[in-house]
């Protein structure tokens, strides 16, 4: 079955663009920022003779998606085809500027995303959100999957540790769709916005083989890194090795589909510790010995040992796979075998200077003080992790729209 994004309904139904006639339109958007035939965003509302497009908008590695790793800046700059604007939301500002703002009546948000608190683009929306919030401008996101589909998992983040990838009291695996969290974030927060989501057609989260993201469409990279859909099920997990030093495979074709990879880690002895620790942990996907040599980043031009994860095809069971409880057992599994190890990366993450890096993602020191305990045991990270899982999935449940 054809699943239609909210790009696709917008595009084919005039009733929808109706409100946009007379209005300056924005949009934000990303290299994944296309219509069922491939046409990006932009051009497509660039043909349609009753939008007027006044400015563009692009999140973190940039609208043209070219900027390869984490705090790399992009900058402003004019677009040549359509004569607009093109203002950047990861570069002098992470907040759009009331002068920004000025510039449009209703912002579309268009925004491919992985399903992860840490994943930029939903603090992104919450940012253009609060910066819309009493303007009586108008938002409206036009949804796309959650291709990590429904389930929910990790600790909640703690008050205090909000952050450019942390951009509420959410768990790390939060299982709405952006059009959803835009509506979680308006009640939550409290905001005065002009609020629509342009909703998808034919969306089954829970229907496999896709289990989120559908067959009927290719994968585009939302950014750099995100070179797949194993990758995007695989990263509310694996994104915790941005802040080990342990690489996560940037400088390979593979970046963040592994578990860890390091020239003074042997990946079979940390796969049988794990294997002893937890085992249901394992459960959902396929782990793979493998090597690699990135060609830069971290442990440059050394072979690494490292764990492939394969959460795709028959290894695949979405219910089973839990992503961020594997991360934290290779972790814990590392810790004990090599207890000395130099595993936390200390340096500045997404701008944040007072923390280590793990707990900025973490949205708190929960994860890191379970691993670097000896004592403690698998089970103590499931009693932290359960209730806020359940709370999170309760109080989300009203916002859902498929």
């Amino acid at each position: 079955m054809t699943v239609l994004f909210g790009i696709d309904r917008l595009i084919a139904d005039p009733a929808l663009r109706a409100p946009l006639v007379g209005k300056r339109v924005a949009l934000v958007a990303h290299p994944a920022s296309v219509t069922q035939d491939l046409v990006h965003s932009l051009d497509a509302l660039a043909a349609m003779p009753e939008v007027t497009l006044s400015a563009a908008f692009g999140p973190q590695h940039g609208l043209k998606g070219d900027k390869q790793d984490n705090m790399v800046e992009t900058a402003d700059f004019h677009d040549p085809d359509h004569g607009i604007p093109v203002f950047s939301l990861y570069g002098e500002v992470r907040r759009p500027s009331a002068a920004m703002i000025d510039h449009a009546d209703v912002f579309l948000f268009d925004l491919q995303d992985l399903g992860c608190r840490i994943y930029t683009f939903v603090t992104t929306l919450l940012y253009l959100l609060e910066a819309v919030s009493g303007t009586g401008k108008a938002v409206w996101v036009l949804d796309r999957p959650n291709p990590a589909g429904r389930p929910v998992e990790g600790t909640t983040l703690r008050s205090g540790h909000e952050s450019f990838v942390g951009a509420g009291p959410m768990p790390m695996r939060h299982g709405l769709t952006l059009g959803e969290m835009g509506r979680w974030f308006i009640d939550h927060f409290g905001l005065d916005v002009d609020y629509r989501v342009i909703a998808m057609e034919g969306w089954a989260p829970e229907a496999g083989p896709g289990f989120g993201w559908p067959e009927s469409r290719v994968w585009i990279n939302p950014s750099p890194n995100a070179a797949s859909l194993n990758m995007a099920r695989a990263y509310a997990g694996t994104v915790m090795l941005e802040g080990a030093t342990l690489s996560e495979g940037r400088g390979t074709t593979r970046p963040l589909e592994v578990l860890f990879g390091a020239p003074d880690v042997a990946a079979r002895d940390v796969l049988a510790q794990m294997q002893r620790l937890a085992p249901a942990w394992l459960a959902g996907c396929g782990l793979r010995e493998c090597w690699f040599e990135p060609t830069f980043h971290k442990h440059a031009h050394q072979a690494c040992s490292a764990l492939m994860i394969h959460a795709e095809g028959p290894f695949y069971d979405h219910r089973a796979f839990r992503p961020w409880r594997l991360q934290a057992l290779a972790f814990k599994a590392i810790r004990q075998l090599y207890p000395d190890y130099p595993l936390w990366r200390d340096f500045p993450y997404e701008y944040v200077t007072d923390r280590l890096a793990i707990d900025v993602i973490n949205g708190g020191p929960a994860l890191r003080e379970w691993v670097d305990d000896h004592a403690a045991l698998p089970g103590d990270l499931d009693a932290l992790a359960r209730p806020d899982e359940a709370a999170w999935s309760e109080e989300t449940a009203r916002y859902r729209l498929y």
